[in-house]
């Protein structure tokens, strides 16, 4: 049963973070997700000073509005300073994130904040951290209803605003002249984004769930021209690694975290070298047999 749980609230995470990640991929913005990662932990501390409790929906609500609030910065740097964007992206992150590591050993000794925690995660305590009522009933793991509700919210939110979302993702230029905000729907995405990530915090870390916001869809990307399909492949490759990043963490007897994005890498490095359209060694297979063909002519 363990097993299970645990597979399933990494399969969760992974679609949670993989469909945000589409759109991060084809925006080119996919390092504002590690940016946003790194940059929500002042927002969680603060969240906590303010509330008195670890409560997720207070952690989540922290980690948003500094998540926008990130990206906000990172577009005026850019365009007021006229910094390159990853010399934006770098400079916002380093010191947000620096700020979050000085608030937690400064109130140390208050908040049952830990630093090692908030950065790698544990999946593997996914079963043991129970939902409880006073009354002694046992809803299951905290991390599987929490996850639970994110993909709820994730979905719900690009089913509202797909049409948004896919026009500013794709052509910003023409969503501005029929009235849509790209503004509006940036700091959105990003909001989500912010959200997915510190709700993913305690099961597989802010370092962690990064890796699974990029690589199910860049693999799905080179893979597939339609951004629909490209979701759908996203979401099975989430199962895959799930699944097979388990047993290959119990084959090894290391970390179940690292062994899923493992197997999400070799995928994309399968994907990379024999993707039917973007394959390096397809192409090369393809040119061969043109060449061929040629001489035969």
């Amino acid at each position: 049963m363990d097993a299970i749980y645990i597979i399933m609230t990494s399969t969760l995470i992974a679609i949670s973070c993989g469909i945000l990640g589409c759109f991060l991929i084809l925006r080119r913005m996919a390092m504002v997700a590690d940016a946003i990662s790194h940059a929500v932990l002042p927002g969680i501390v603060l969240a906590f000073l303010f509330s008195g409790t670890r409560n997720s929906l207070w952690m989540i609500l922290g980690a948003g509005m500094l998540g926008i609030f990130t990206t906000f910065l990172i577009e005026f740097f850019h365009k007021k300073a006229r910094l390159q964007t990853d010399a934006a992206i770098g400079v916002t992150f380093t010191w947000l994130f620096a700020l979050g590591i000085i608030l937690i050993s400064v109130f140390a000794g208050q908040v049952d904040l830990d630093q090692e925690c908030v950065l790698y995660g544990e999946i593997a305590y996914v079963p043991i951290d129970l939902w409880i009522t006073e009354g002694g009933q046992n809803f299951g793991p905290k991390a599987l209803w929490i996850s639970s509700m994110i993909l709820i919210l994730n979905i719900l939110f690009i089913r509202v605003g797909f049409k948004q979302l896919y026009l500013t993702t794709f052509d910003p230029a023409f969503a501005a002249t029929i009235g849509i905000s790209v503004g509006l729907w940036n700091y959105l995405l990003m909001g989500a984004v912010s959200m997915t990530t510190v709700a993913s915090f305690d099961s597989v870390g802010a370092i962690l769930v990064v890796a699974l916001m990029v690589a199910p869809p860049a693999t799905a990307y080179l893979l597939t021209d339609k951004f629909k399909s490209m979701i759908v492949i996203t979401i099975v490759i989430a199962f895959i690694i799930s699944i097979f990043g388990y047993y290959l963490a119990v084959a090894l007897d290391g970390s179940i975290a690292g062994a899923i994005v493992t197997v999400a890498g070799v995928l994309f490095l399968i994907a990379f070298l024999f993707s039917p359209s973007n394959g390096i060694i397809t192409k090369r297979m393809q040119q061969r047999k043109a060449n061929a063909a040629m001489a035969t002519s």
